[in-house]
């Protein structure tokens, strides 16, 4: 069977739905298709918040900066700077679109949040939906979508392969047609105009990870097969701070709770941090003080 759409999305997180509520907006026909049930993916477990300058006391510069430096001189300063001025209008439509963030206790309207602190940060300026803002926005995400007469969702739906030219030997430069979509029993054809892969990473290739089952890495392997370049797949997300117990599945605990003044302690108490990076010290509520060590 083939269906055809303006765009098709792959991936059905906060990139996935956002993407495909703004083309809707324009008058296209979008097909977000998902290997699993709605809202599943790693875009819901995001827990403490969403980094934006929103106080007038944080600059662009300064996040900027926290940016830089978090990033180990790593990373790309027009992205940065890109996503750091962009950032306040993003979170606005978001708002407007019905996300509810946590306020402030004397908050007039919807757009006085509450500002977070979390580790790498000088200025509080993490927007949160208490402790589970993914899920939040997630909400807000799916029923605009659900809403949108020209978004198709497809649940179940596990794309196997991009479609290309030159698979068929199209003449012109080698481009994407669409995808090869297993659904039900059987294999659908899905073309598009343009696809967009927004199906999130791999941590699920780690024994030990906070990321859900569903991170696989299927839109990385079909990306390389079609001839894609890959970078930086060492950048695997990674939580440092995951709770682990031998009879249960371990889950992530927030960065916030160490952005407001927790430490990472052994179980004798010995803060092993500062052995591998010297910024550890200057934890919010242990500045100045060194713990011997008990090793």
């Amino acid at each position: 069977m083939r269906i055809d759409f303006d765009f098709l999305v792959i991936g059905s997180g906060i990139a996935g739905l956002n993407f495909a509520l703004s083309a809707a907006g324009r008058g296209a026909r979008v097909a977000v298709v998902t290997k699993t049930a709605l809202p599943e993916g790693s875009s819901r477990y995001a827990q403490g918040g969403v980094a934006s300058v929103w106080s007038p006391e944080d600059s662009f510069d300064a996040h900027a900066a926290d940016t830089d430096g978090a990033g180990g001189g790593l990373c790309h300063r027009d992205v940065v700077d890109l996503v750091v001025r962009e950032g306040p209008e993003r979170i606005r439509e978001l708002i407007e679109l019905g996300a509810h963030f946590t306020l402030r206790e004397d908050a007039a309207s919807a757009f006085d949040v509450e500002l977070g602190l979390e580790g790498g940060h000088s200025r509080r300026r993490i927007i949160h939906a208490v402790d589970a803002t993914g899920s939040e926005m997630m909400r807000a995400l799916l029923e605009a979508a659900t809403a949108t007469p020209n978004i198709a969702l497809f649940e179940g739906a596990f794309a196997i392969d991009l479609i290309t030219s030159a698979k068929f030997g199209l003449p012109g430069p080698d481009r994407c047609l669409g995808a090869y979509v297993q659904r039900g029993g059987g294999v659908d054809v899905f073309a598009a105009r343009a696809t967009l892969l927004a199906t999130g990473g791999a941590g699920k290739v780690y024994v030990y990870t906070s990321n859900p089952d569903v991170a696989t890495g299927d839109g990385i392997a079909m990306a390389y097969r079609a001839g894609a370049r890959i970078g930086n797949m060492e950048f695997i997300q990674f939580h440092p701070t995951c709770l682990f117990h031998p009879h249960a599945k371990s889950f992530l605990i927030s960065e916030t709770v160490r952005g407001e003044g927790a430490l990472l302690r052994r179980p004798d108490g010995y803060r092993f941090m500062p052995d591998y990076d010297p910024r550890a010290e200057l934890a919010p509520r242990d500045r100045g003080r060194r713990r011997a060590s008990t090793r």
